[in-house]
């Protein structure tokens, strides 16, 4: 177990695979002298030799440096984070190997200058460091290849120095140059008036450089090779997602992989790809215009479809609103050019006109272009359509392109290779969000829908990992728009708001929005009343002290708006004449929902107490000690007997240390068992002696490592991994109605919840109306079966209110606080509170229900000691099969069925 390495894990928050390759340098570095090779040819041949056989002999697969220095490739996928795992292993070997100098390659100048920020910049969200204490008050200094001639004062004996350079700057300033004819050295190779020798010398001369290659597979050729080869390092970190040379052979020094397939295999590190094409495609003799039409029509209707749930996506959950763009790829300048005329001018009335951006060669220069090129992550960034050709390298790493349209592409592994990486990182942390359209990188491909189809079928291949969709005609014609509705409490206001509106008497309508403001002041405040220790129930709104303090709230809210309020006195004596009214109104439309965050416990792996088995194999020989001499003129052999010096001390602590190195065996955690069970097996083995015989504690030092693995072996079967069971929580009296957000057709959009309709497949693209028990005026579903029960919550007589929750109204979390649960709906009745979740009969047993369903009944279980506690109504959780919904049943006959 390595201290550091799991320290620099936790405090990077890194990723499975970066944990697994981080632990993969720990190994290695462990094994090999990390010393420069030596000058003399034969010596350095043999040096890499030994070096090697340490590797090859952990990771067989490793069969050559290709250097000449020990280097180690890891290949990883794109978007999984290369550069994280390079600022792990810079902090690993300085703090574990005192390591001070390194040095990073670039492939390109984007690159570069990511990189750049990556290592320098502390106030960067990206910053590679952050988390690391060590670096705090000792930052590592960045020196570039704009910067190196002037590095005068940078040479500390305390510093971590990371050289940044980009390939062909640092290759071209190892090229000698001539002026006036005259040959002149190479510009890294000059003599330095600083250093008193030339910076390269400075660097090859340095006895613990480590050189790391981000993108490595552009460093095989000739004058790449060489150059870093003249800079002697001790060390060679490879990171690439295709490991592969100049001349397609694949990389002998590889000691890691998390491949794409792997990450797509996982589902958790990069978007979901699907390849796509219209429903019914069929090519016939559609010319090459048509078809690009048809492509980017379907694009830009993935586009738009991508963009509301994104919106959706970022309102429910609190976050910024991600704005997604496409990537659209031409063959040549002229075709970019008449795409982005048919996109600005010929399609959806000029919808486009300026936000589509062309990155190509005769565009790259322009200052404009590269800044909104480069921004495209930001918000206020128009540009939604890319057209491009053959303008993205390594190092663009945007996390909002979803959508990809390779025009006029012939090959399907083209397609795949050259245009999947650019799309596959995830902008929310960098993880799956678990939102299908959140999560998912669509491509667009026609006429090579067959041909990737085809490649699928081979389990082997990448494009195995892919899902496929076939976008119907009649829904890409269908246009949605987001919709946002708040609770009937916050309804009623902006209702009042749009009454005030409409008041053309300038002095009543300051009077009708004094008394409007009052209102939506008490009504901010009861959300922060309902903290208070002493407020158990919605009802204690009305106690004499408890409504002070709502007024004094509310009061203290408006005296402190960040912008002067003319009239702030005259709403604050508006408070008590409103207060009462805004509280019973209150009451009356809200279901009472406890504040509780419902989180699992950490999952503890631990080894139980147990004692040792001694019966069988504690019962070891002595092995004596001797030295055999021999002459060298007449070959007599003796023996003689080995004195002990009494150095194995402590024989328990001997056991101990020896189990220490099992990975799974944590000391600070197990350290009173692990002393137990070595003091049993020294016993074991110390009863077996008698007076004649050498001291047990010889034996145990000659056969501890066999020792320590028999008492491993009865470990292991005493190894527990607890439950995932919930903690506690802290239960509040309630909560506010959260608001929702959805999608809806932008033209007739909205149906009564009366309505019957037909297909039945259109029921979630309308927003629904006509609610008056429900906590709000509108409402969407996901299914008939969620319509249908709604209507008979509606039309009971049983039913108080109903709720069909926003995504961020509950904050119960379950598959290890990975996930949060939305229930359906929750409802009240005269006597009870329901959460409800509605079900397809099949689904019921599916393992993710049954442990959602285990949430929410441990939800229902704190709710209800609190509820009843304080005079209040029990919860309780229903699951219900969609056979028993129907209008013509009762609640009461559906909850009989589902209990």
């Amino acid at each position: 177990m390595n201290n550091i390495a799991n320290n620099i894990k936790q405090r990077l928050s890194m990723r499975e695979p970066l944990c697994e390759a981080l632990d993969v340098v720990v190994q290695i570095t462990d094994r090999l002298t990390l010393n420069k090779s030596p000058e003399e040819i034969d010596a350095a041949s043999v040096f890499l030799k030994e070096e090697l056989a340490k590797v090859s002999e952990l990771f067989p697969g490793c069969t050559g440096f290709d250097r000449d220095f020990p280097s180690l490739a890891f290949s990883i996928a794109t978007g999984v984070g290369k550069t994280r795992l390079m600022g792990a292993c810079i902090t690993y070997l300085y703090l574990k190997k005192g390591i001070r100098h390194f040095f990073v390659l670039a492939p390109n100048l984007t690159l570069y200058e990511k990189l750049i920020r990556d290592f320098g910049d502390p106030g960067y969200s990206k910053y590679v460091f952050n988390g690391i204490a060590e670096f705090v008050h000792n930052r590592p200094k960045v020196i570039t290849g704009d910067n190196y001639t002037q590095a005068i004062g940078l040479f500390t004996d305390t510093e971590v120095q990371i050289n940044i350079f980009n390939i062909s700057k640092f290759n071209s300033d190892n090229k000698g140059q001539k002026k006036g004819g005259v040959a002149l050295a190479p510009k890294m190779k000059r003599l330095s008036e600083y250093l008193g020798q030339s910076y390269f010398e400075y660097l090859s001369k340095l006895d613990d450089l480590v050189i790391l290659m981000d993108e490595a597979h552009r460093y095989h050729a000739d004058a790449s090779k060489n150059a870093i080869n003249e800079l002697k390092p001790v060390l060679g970190l490879e990171l690439t997602a295709t490991p592969m040379d100049e001349k397609g052979n694949s990389f002998k020094n590889i000691v890691y992989e998390y491949n794409l397939a792997q990450a797509l295999a996982d589902g958790k590190y990069v978007k979901n790809p699907a390849i796509a094409k219209r429903k019914n495609f069929d090519k016939g003799s559609l010319t090459e215009k048509e078809l690009d039409l048809l492509k980017l029509e379907d694009a830009i209707s993935v586009h738009e479809d991508t963009k509301i749930e994104l919106e959706i996506y970022a309102r429910n959950n609190g976050l910024q609103i991600v704005k997604p763009f496409i990537l659209v790829a031409c063959k040549n300048i002229d075709h970019a050019k008449e795409t982005v005329s048919l996109i600005e001018d010929e399609m959806f009335n000029g919808r486009y006109k300026g936000k589509v951006l062309q990155i190509d060669s005769s565009t790259k220069k322009d200052e404009e272009v590269e800044e909104l090129f480069l921004s495209l992550e930001k918000p206020d960034n128009h540009i939604e359509i890319v057209v491009h050709v053959n303008m993205l390298k390594e190092g663009w790493d945007v996390t909002n392109l979803y959508t990809i349209v390779p025009l006029r592409a012939a090959d399907a592994m083209i397609l795949i290779e050259q245009t999947i990486g650019r799309g596959l990182r995830l902008p929310y942390g960098g993880k799956r969000t678990g939102n299908d359209k959140v999560d998912k990188l669509t491509v667009i491909a026609h006429e090579n829908f067959e041909a990737v189809l085809t490649r699928a079928q081979d389990p082997t291949s990448l494009l195995n990992k892919f899902s496929f969709i076939e976008l119907p005609e009649e829904e890409l014609k269908d246009k949605t728009e987001v919709v946002t509705v708040v609770s009937s409490v916050q309804q009623k206001l902006v209702q009042q708001q749009a009454r005030i509106e409409l008041i053309e008497d300038k002095y009543k309508k300051q009077q009708a929005q004094i008394n409007l403001d009052a209102k939506k002041a008490i009504t901010n405040a009861l959300y922060d009343i309902s903290c208070l220790q002493e407020v158990h129930k919605v009802d204690d709104l009305t106690r004499p002290e408890i409504f002070y303090k709502v007024l004094e709230k509310a009061e203290t809210n408006l005296r402190n708006q960040p912008q002067g309020d003319l009239f702030v006195e005259e709403k604050i004596a508006e408070l008590k004449e409103v207060a009462e009214a805004v509280i019973v109104d209150y009451k009356d439309n809200i279901i009472e929902i406890p504040r509780i965050d419902l989180v699992q416990k950490d999952i503890k792996a631990y080894f139980e107490w147990f004692n040792l088995d001694t019966s069988s194999g504690f019962s070891l020989p002595s092995m004596k000690q001797e030295i055999i001499r021999v002459g060298l003129m007449d070959n007599k052999v003796e023996t003689l007997m080995v004195q002990s010096s009494g150095f194995y001390k402590d024989p328990v602590k001997m056991i101990v240390v020896q189990l220490m190195n099992f990975d799974e065996i944590d000391y600070d955690e197990n350290a009173e068992l692990l002393y137990h069970l070595s003091h049993q097996a020294f016993e074991a083995i110390q009863s077996n002696w008698d007076e004649t015989q050498e001291p047990v504690i010889q034996t145990i030092y000659q056969f501890k490592h066999i020792i320590a693995d028999r008492i491993y072996s009865q470990m292991k079967s005493h190894f527990v991994i607890s439950t995932a069971d919930y903690e506690k929580p802290n239960v509040r009296p309630f909560v506010k109605i959260e608001e929702w957000n959805g999608a809806a057709l932008i033209n007739n959009g909205s149906r009564d919840y009366r309505d019957i309709i037909q297909p039945v497949s259109m029921i979630p693209k309308f927003v629904f109306r006509g609610f008056e028990k429900a906590c709000h005026f509108e409402y969407k579903f996901d299914s008939k079966t969620e319509q249908d029960f709604a209507y008979v919550l509606e039309n009971e007589v049983n039913v108080r209110r109903w709720l069909r929750p926003a995504p961020n109204q509950f904050r119960i979390y379950w598959d290890n606080n990975s996930k949060r649960y939305e229930p359906d709906f929750v409802v009240e009745t005269t006597n009870c509170i329901y959460m409800i979740e509605t079900k397809a009969e099949k689904d019921l047993d599916n393992d993710d229900v049954q442990a959602k369903k285990k949430a929410a009944e441990t939800y229902c279980k704190f709710a209800t000691e609190y509820t009843t506690a304080n005079g209040g109504k029990p919860w309780k959780y229903l699951l219900i099969p969609h056979t028993v919904v129907s209008r013509t049943a009762s609640f009461e006959f559906i909850v009989m069925q589902s209990s």
